[in-house]
């Protein structure tokens, strides 16, 4: 594929519920940030747990970030988490692992976190990832092997498309 990432198998016929406590808030996403890194860990493990995610899917669906930037003006956060965001691969997990990100208060009043002299940012939810010692394991193995990272993505993924779906 034109990203570089692994392969998604995936299959059609997802029939959205019409009862607002089987899907996610508004905003379809977890929140950023959630006041402490124990009520964001909390927060993460409610909103996918609810979709029948457990730590490693978390961690390895935040992998994602590897892709894309964030806008000021639609999230109140700035920057890119990779050095190559049209590319899909383990970098995210590699900065992630090996770099020590400080907390920078944005304009919009929110905190993301940044390195000196880089563009480069976290929102508090990847910094999470390794605070959390559950979710860290992960991140360095996903570091370490873009080929785990890779099978576990495109499985975990997979199984996010198919929410809903009355597929075996």
């Amino acid at each position: 594929n034109s990203l570089g990432g692994p392969k998604v198998p995936w299959r059609g016929g997802r029939v959205d519920s019409m009862d607002p406590g089987d899907v996610t808030p508004d905003g379809r996403l977890p929140e950023p940030d959630k006041g402490s890194q124990q009520a964001t860990a909390a927060h993460l493990r409610e909103v996918f747990g609810r979709m029948g995610f457990d730590d490693r899917d978390i961690v390895v669906l935040s992998g994602a970030h590897t892709l894309g930037y964030c806008r000021p003006e639609t999230s109140g956060y700035d920057g890119k988490w990779t050095p190559s965001p049209t590319r899909f691969n383990n970098i995210y997990f590699r900065i992630l692992n090996n770099l020590v990100f400080n907390p920078v208060e944005m304009p919009s009043g929110k905190v993301q976190y940044g390195l000196k002299q880089s563009k480069l940012m976290m929102l508090p939810s990847d910094i999470v990832l390794i605070e959390d010692p559950v979710f860290a394991a992960y991140v360095k193995g996903y570091a370490e092997d873009q080929d785990l990272f890779f099978g576990d993505f495109a499985r975990a993924f997979s199984k996010l498309l198919e929410l809903g779906t009355d597929l075996p």
